[in-house]
């Protein structure tokens, strides 16, 4: 249902400039049938993250397939209404929501943390794949049987997968108690002592550490008596294995005992965290490129000189689509590759910044792509259409790498909240996940809100292009416009650097200090 969904926001790139002719309406209203559609996935998001976190995904995952067969029949049913398909968008980007923003939350919840690499590029696979490939297909569509059918296929696609989904999709939040609540991986798990975890340094006592000196690499529980005395709850508390019959229902119980409207709140303040901040900047940033791209593209080979149709102008997005299968394929090869690498490089001890590594490769193809696509978009009689294609398939190739790396590094090092780090010297970072209780309540992950931050950026990031970047090529040019949008990314790239070093060893002890551990 990803991929079906993934089709949504791409739906009428190719066909931009004949929809524009069909309702009498300029290139920038036709663009806003796009940036609308983004911010209902925005603001949409915020609502359904904050239900995902009290009742669970499962009926969320319902919702949205509910509404995508309602809003795209809508769709295919507007006739010459402007403003019915605009809203008919609208409601497609509600409906979109859920699956972009907790389907990577749902792998965190599935899997351990040296599993999550494949399953993480699948499910942005599914997501950022099926995008590329939709205008080759609704091009053909266009042509051949009317825009129309490109919503009712939607419509008929989703409404054959609802049944699978009822049947064969489970509530995969899980709520655990107190003294399990640190990440499912159990790489940082930690035992709550009356409300605070009781940690020293391993190899020294905790009488002797002190915060101006420095330790060895990794904190350690104080004592394994306190392991001992939480053995018996941990066994006796034990669900039994849902049956198939309950797995069918739309809720099974409340998650957290958190106020929801403290949770609809809950993620803004994490736009000022420097992860959740770099996160969103690496992954959102290159996704508003790529929408950008896609919105003149259109305007770019359907005039002069190569005059391309519908047809021609859907088939640019092979090279977009290959970037993106090629993207996937890398990034699961080496996601957990490189972060077993790196974990043997520093002595067993893991550390979520090794998900990191992958921007570098970004920083190549996707700024590669954005410069190669705009020296060459500009001078289309001189290159053809190959060349920006080609540096298409490179940015999209390089907006992938940088997804995967942002995703699996929120849910590898969010996955409890607060998280707290200590640096022992500028050397070796020691971390260790801390769950602390706020009057018996479990505090749960923070990956879920962070991944609601990206959601809002990258989807009111693009909203706000489609408003001006028709007019921005026109006056600047779009191998100007393409190399200051370049340059752009290139030092949001770089600040994957002090996201290694200035961030845990300054910020981070802030967070240690300010979390009681001092």
């Amino acid at each position: 249902m990803s991929v079906i969904a993934s089709t949504l926001s791409p739906l009428l790139a190719a066909n931009t400039v004949t929809l524009a002719i069909y309702f009498g309406r300029d290139f920038t209203q036709m663009a806003l049938l796009t940036g609308y559609h983004l911010c209902g996935v925005g603001v949409a998001g915020v609502i359904f993250v904050a239900s995902a976190r009290i009742w669970g995904k499962r009926h969320l995952y319902l919702l949205g397939t509910v509404l995508i067969i309602i809003s795209s029949a809508w769709g295919g049913a507007a006739g010459t209404n402007y403003a019915s398909l605009l809203w008919a968008r609208v409601v497609q980007g509600i409906g979109l929501a859920p699956f972009e923003a907790l389907v990577n939350a749902s792998v965190g919840d599935l899997y351990f943390v040296h599993e999550r690499g494949k399953r993480m590029a699948l499910s942005n696979l599914a997501l950022f794949g099926g995008a590329f490939f939709t205008p080759v297909l609704v091009g053909k569509i266009t042509q051949t049987i009317g825009w129309e059918w490109s919503f009712y296929m939607i419509a008929i696609f989703a409404g054959a997968l609802l049944p699978f989904i009822f049947f064969f999709v489970p509530e995969t939040a899980f709520a655990r108690p107190d003294y399990q609540a640190s990440s499912r991986s159990g790489e940082n798990s930690s035992t709550p002592l009356n409300g605070v975890h009781d940690l020293q340094i391993s190899g020294e006592s905790k009488d002797s550490q002190t915060p101006n000196q420095s330790g060895p690499a990794s904190f350690e529980k104080r004592s394994t008596d306190s392991n001992n005395r939480n053995a018996a709850p941990l066994a006796n508390t034990v669900p039994p294995k849902a049956t198939f019959l309950r797995s069918l229902r739309l809720f099974n119980g409340r998650k957290s005992d958190a106020n929801f409207f403290k949770l609809l709140l809950r993620p803004f303040p994490l736009f000022f965290h420097p992860a959740v901040l770099w996160a969103c900047l690496i992954q959102g940033t290159l996704i508003g490129w790529t929408v950008m791209i896609g919105i003149v593209l259109a305007a770019i080979f359907l005039g002069p000189p190569l005059w391309f149709n519908e047809v021609e102008t859907g088939y640019m997005y092979t090279g977009p689509f290959v970037g993106a299968i090629l993207g996937f394929i890398l990034s699961g090869l080496l996601a957990d590759w490189s972060t077993k690498f790196l974990i043997k490089r520093n002595k067993g001890v893991y550390e979520p910044e090794f998900r990191i590594v992958l921007v570098a490769l970004q920083l190549v193809f996707g700024c590669v792509g954005l410069y190669g696509f705009g020296a060459t978009a500009e001078q289309v009689a001189r290159y053809g259409w190959f060349l920006p294609d080609l540096f298409f398939a490179f940015e999209v190739g390089g907006m992938v790498l940088g997804a995967v790396a942002s995703a699996l590094y929120i849910v590898d090092a969010h996955r409890s909240s607060p998280l707290c780090f200590w640096p022992s010297d500028t050397s070796r970072i020691s971390t260790v996940t801390a769950s602390l209780t706020d009057h018996n309540e479990n505090v749960g992950d923070m990956a879920v809100e962070a991944f609601t931050c990206l959601l809002i950026f990258k989807n009111i990031f693009s909203f706000a292009l489609t408003w001006g970047a028709y007019d921005w090529l026109t006056t600047a040019g779009i191998s100007k416009t393409f190399y200051i949008v370049g340059s752009i990314q290139v030092g949001i790239c770089l600040l994957s650097i002090p996201m290694c070093k200035f961030f845990t060893l300054v910020f981070s002890r802030v967070l240690l200090v300010q979390g009681g551990f001092h």
